[in-house]
């Protein structure tokens, strides 16, 4: 039996920017965009070429179709014509022709893993992967076989319970001294609990249906100095459990963090605010069945379902405002997420975002994205390169900075916008600029009024030469950028021309 994931397809003209490897996207045709190919797929046109007949597919036969207009990928042991896609693609053909009469897998998992290609290449679908003989006896498959380079990641993680009258406490133990709280994602969900743990680059999975009931909420505490975890659940009832549950997929296992699929929950929409003209604030609530927290510098996707086809979209994570700390919640802050989002009337995700009512529910994923807090050790210099909505990752980034590393002595913020009227917390940047002789920004308008006084025009060496400037010639750096696509490209060739290390530079790019 195959599984499948349910992850789901990334809207193609987002200008949220994410943490994850670069990826230049391609210009599509007019009549080519995400909303085309769901009316191609919807239209009963047959894109498989077999009229509707499924096929068991061998090696030797996906290997014959690698041409462009007939080109054949598996992805997880199916096999899809993906010849009609070709111009609806936003990585472009040679993306995919890359993968062309060959399996994807891996190259679909480095890419976008996220996708859900069930529901979006379903019309495309010409059948699996015809099984291969078993091996001799005595003999593995080469997957299956111990790879050397496991060893290089963390020790095997291991758990145990027990319980009161009225508790029972599940007790993780990492073996790893840098957990914490944002290291742990917990979801009960009907008879089923799940705790995924964060360790490096790798997750360990808790995944049980549990033999009782047990109350929606439960609370979670991490012992740093060890590594241990511990889950305290509310029994429904005061009776003695003779066993925690039965073991569900995955469960007690340790695995890369790119060989796991998104898990979503679905999260109350409680409060949108405008900010600019074109950009809202929404808080969303956590159901009391999650923990959840963000690190800092990672994202997540939202789910929708739109003309019945699931689509994605990333987006970062902010606080309520760049003075949260100072106010008091009117709920716990754990269970509250706040996102700056830019509505595109034209657009496909956000104008059904934007129509959801306060009350409705939008499904969020695990956090997402490679930046690591560990890059902010010792820094002196901080500086903030963002365009537009490029600014939602810089919020934390900004915030954890200034509160938390004693070493630094400047923050500055470049923030490129086309007018004054799309600059995103203008007025909170100036006082927190104010407030604190650490950090600086600068506004650059590329269409200013007449009376603008301050800078103007787009990324370039004479603004960045100015602008990035260490305190000392010795200061360590980090330089984080993001916005549109070419304005990072343009940024990051940029930052090398100006000698600048891979070391110091962190692009958010989608």
């Amino acid at each position: 039996m195959l599984n499948v994931p349910s992850q789901s397809f990334p809207g193609p003209s987002s200008q949220q920017r994410v943490s994850s490897g670069g990826r230049s996207k391609v210009p599509l045709k007019q009549g080519r965009s995400l909303m085309d190919w769901i009316r191609l797929t919807k239209s009963g046109k047959d894109l498989t070429g077999l009229k509707g007949r499924l096929i068991e597919v061998t090696e030797e036969e996906l290997k014959k179709h690698n041409k462009k207009d007939d080109c054949w990928i598996c992805i997880r042991g199916f096999v899809y014509n993906v010849s009609p896609y070709m111009e609806y693609h936003p990585g472009g053909e040679e993306e995919l022709m890359s993968a062309a009469g060959s399996d994807g897998t891996d190259l679909f998992d480095q890419v976008h893993r996220w996708v859900n290609y069930e529901s979006m290449l379903k019309e495309c679908l010409v059948g699996r992967m015809a099984v291969k003989p078993a091996f001799p006896k005595g003999m593995l498959p080469k997957s299956q076989v111990t790879d050397p380079l496991a060893k290089e990641g963390p020790s095997s993680p291991s758990y145990d319970w027990f319980q009161t009258d009225a508790l029972v406490t599940i007790v993780i133990y990492t073996k790893q001294k840098d957990i914490n709280l944002d290291s742990v994602i917990a979801d009960h969900r009907d008879d089923s609990f799940r705790a995924e743990t964060v360790i490096k680059d790798y997750s360990y999975l808790i995944h049980i249906a549990l033999s009782h009931e047990i109350q929606e909420d439960f609370s979670v505490r991490v012992v740093e100095n060890v590594g241990k975890i511990e889950i305290v659940l509310k029994k429904k009832e005061n009776t003695s459990w003779k066993c925690l549950g039965h073991p569900l997929e995955n469960h007690n296992s340790l695995i890369p963090k790119k060989d796991t699929g998104l898990y979503y929950r679905k999260c109350q929409l409680i409060s949108k605010e405008d900010v600019t003209h074109d950009t809202k604030l929404f808080c969303l609530m956590l159901p009391p069945s999650t923990h959840l927290q963000v690190p800092t510098g990672l994202h997540v996707y939202f789910k929708l379902t739109i003309t019945g086809t699931e689509i994605v979209k990333p987006y970062t994570p902010v606080s309520d405002s760049l003075f949260s700390e100072f106010k008091e919640p009117v709920l716990p802050n754990n269970k509250y997420i706040y996102f700056l989002i830019k509505i595109y009337p034209a657009g496909l995700f956000t104008p059904e975002l934007d129509h959801l009512q306060i009350g409705d529910y939008v499904s969020v994923s695990n956090p997402e994205g490679n930046f690591k807090i560990s890059q902010f050790q010792d820094l002196e210099d901080l500086f903030l390169l963002a365009a537009g909505t490029g600014f939602t990752p810089m919020v934390k980034v900004l915030s954890y900075a200034l509160t938390n590393i004693p070493s630094l002595r400047k923050v500055k913020l470049m923030f490129f916008n086309k007018t004054e009227d799309d600059i995103i917390w203008r007025s909170q940047l100036e006082k927190l600029a104010f407030k604190d002789k650490r950090f600086d920004v600068e506004f650059v308008l590329s269409v200013p009024t007449s009376e603008w006084n301050s800078k103007r025009g787009y990324i370039s060496p004479a603004l960045l030469s100015e602008f990035l400037k260490r305190s000392l010639d010795t200061s360590k750096v980090l330089i984080c950028i993001c916005g549109p696509m070419p304005f990072t490209e343009q940024g990051m060739k940029l930052l090398h021309d100006l000698n600048f290390s891979k070391d110091e530079i962190h692009s958010f790019t989608a």
